[in-house]
């Protein structure tokens, strides 16, 4: 267990450090255009090349390539392993570049010959800006998967903020070159999101060099890790496209109901990332190399140990960060986002938004890693078919509740569907692996909850009585009214979880004080 919160820990750092450089990036953006028609057909834009990033990046690509690289490089060395890699990598920036030239004679094609509405207009032209992003951050997300498969955790992790320093640098710098008016300037936005891709794919390189990769083109359609990969990597690319396809869908609607809905719900999806970032995908980073590996070895006596650890660990944090953002959703929303164009009536949407889309925060990140213990046993299959259930069932949510309720009706239809994907990874895992007993995990996470809520009424009495006598006049005092009754909340939580000898809490405990005393004896 160690082990794992020291690997997950490297990764969690960097993330962080990423994702603070993530929320500087938003609350530039914020700042920039408010949640505005301008924002909002911004991040439409920008989910159609994350939607490639998604399908042929760091989703199902990566996640089935980390198991065959690992096993590949046990059974044949370290010059067959790169060379497959190479393959892959030839692969993929052809399929890319294809893509990316399809899609901009699409656009191309809507743009100039129907009579659209403006605001998709303005969305098809930032795509066609946006578009190379796809091809540079994808081959980051393999580049960060071999360099996981060799040990390298921290480094990789750091690649995002790398992108995020380009993205805010372009609100500043760039902007002002493309015009006056705010539809004008956005599109040096747009420059920016492609240059912060190269930028993050970058660098990965010296990393990858010192591993002792070479880049050659490698005829990747006869190689056969390209098609193991491609094999593998079939059901769960239809589960993500299914995904992202849900996902750009989903927001359509929303935009056709009122323009300011997607800006809104991102700002709230950006802040649940957060927690989600740091904690569920950088245990699920690790896990999928650690899984993976104790697979091909066939140790599946330590492939569940693992797997449970993990999976207690994620949701003993990750339940407090979920009452955090739930009770203190609207101090939040205000310290990191309203300046400039974002006023108070866009931090009351947000915030909505995030109060009702917080419970799925744990279900999404036990879902990351439940499917990844799925791909390390070579099963891609389970996880796209319970997927592809969600997704409808959250489509058809999306088209009953975003009518009346807008962006709370799209934040409450994506945790629902959330929940439900959870509950069904569970039992199809317990049926793959009967061995994996989640009746041990039931006490637990019984007492987790308990904990969860005391952290709640603390978090939402500390942020109500913070606002009686303080108020939120100036940043000072609305990071006051977030930080004050948020150290409260989890100070209890974590108390609480060391008086009943949690055993997350405990493990963390220590590893906080080996560290600590290494520290102190340097």
């Amino acid at each position: 267990m160690s082990k794992l919160l020291k690997s997950s820990g490297l990764v969690a750092i960097a993330t962080m450090l990423s994702r603070i450089l993530g929320f500087a990036r938003e609350s530039a953006y914020a700042g920039f255009f408010g949640d505005t028609p301008v924002a909002s057909a911004f991040q439409l834009a920008f989910s159609l090349p994350n939607l490639m990033r998604r399908l042929l990046g760091e989703g199902a690509l990566t996640a089935v390539f980390v198991p065959i690289f690992t096993q590949k490089e046990k059974e044949e060395g370290a010059a067959a392993t790169w060379r497959g890699a190479a393959a892959v990598i030839s692969a993929l920036v052809v399929v890319c570049t294809v893509l990316v030239v399809a899609g901009f004679l699409v656009a191309t094609v809507l743009v100039e010959f129907t009579p659209l509405r403006h605001k998709y207009g303005l969305m098809l032209r930032l795509l066609r800006w946006m578009l190379p992003y796809a091809i540079f951050i994808c081959t980051a997300a393999v580049f960060v998967g071999m360099l996981n498969t060799r040990g390298r955790y921290f480094m990789p992790a750091l690649g995002a903020g790398m992108m995020n320093i380009v993205m805010i640098a372009s609100v500043y710098l760039l902007t002002p070159l493309f015009g006056e008016t705010l539809e004008q300037q956005v599109y040096g936005l747009a420059v920016g999101v492609v240059i912060g891709g190269f930028a993050q794919a970058a660098f990965q390189v010296p990393s990858l060099i010192q591993e002792g990769f070479r880049f050659q083109w490698v005829n990747p359609w006869k190689d056969p890790t390209v098609r193991e990969t491609a094999k593998r990597m079939l059901p769960a690319t239809i589960g993500v496209a299914a995904y992202q396809f849900n996902v750009a869908a989903t927001q359509f609607i929303a935009h056709g109901e009122a323009e300011f809905v997607v800006a809104s719900y991102g700002y709230a999806v950006r802040l649940l990332e957060l927690p989600q970032g740091v904690i569920g995908v950088s245990l699920a980073t690790y896990l999928l190399t650690e899984l993976s590996r104790l697979s091909a070895d066939k140790k599946f006596p330590e492939f569940r140990s693992t797997l449970r650890d993990g999976l207690l660990h994620l949701i003993f944090i990750n339940t407090l960060a979920t009452v955090l953002l739930m009770t203190l959703a609207e101090p939040m929303i205000r310290l990191l986002f309203q300046h400039g164009r974002f006023n108070d009536t866009a931090t009351l949407r947000a915030s909505n938004a995030l109060l009702w889309l917080g419970p799925s925060l744990v279900a999404t990140s036990v879902n990351s890693i439940l499917s990844r213990a799925f791909y390390a046993l070579a099963d891609t299959t389970t996880p796209m078919r319970i997927g592809l259930f969600c997704l409808g069932t959250n489509l058809i949510l999306v088209i009953i509740l975003v009518g009346p309720f807008l962006q709370v009706g799209l934040a409450a239809a994506n945790a629902i569907s959330a929940l439900l994907n959870c509950a069904l990874l569970v039992y199809a895992f317990r049926r793959k692996m009967p061995k994996f007993d989640m009746r041990e995990m039931a006490g637990p996470v019984g007492r987790i909850l308990v904990l969860g809520a005391v952290a709640g009424v603390l978090g939402w009495t500390g942020g109500l009585a913070w606002e009686t006598w303080f108020g939120h006049a100036g940043k000072l005092r609305q990071f006051g009214g977030v930080f004050a009754p948020a150290v409260l909340a989890a100070v209890a939580y974590v108390s609480l979880g060391l008086a009943i000898g949690m055993a997350p809490a405990v493990e963390l405990q220590k590893t906080l004080f080996r560290k600590l005393g290494r520290k102190a004896a340097k």
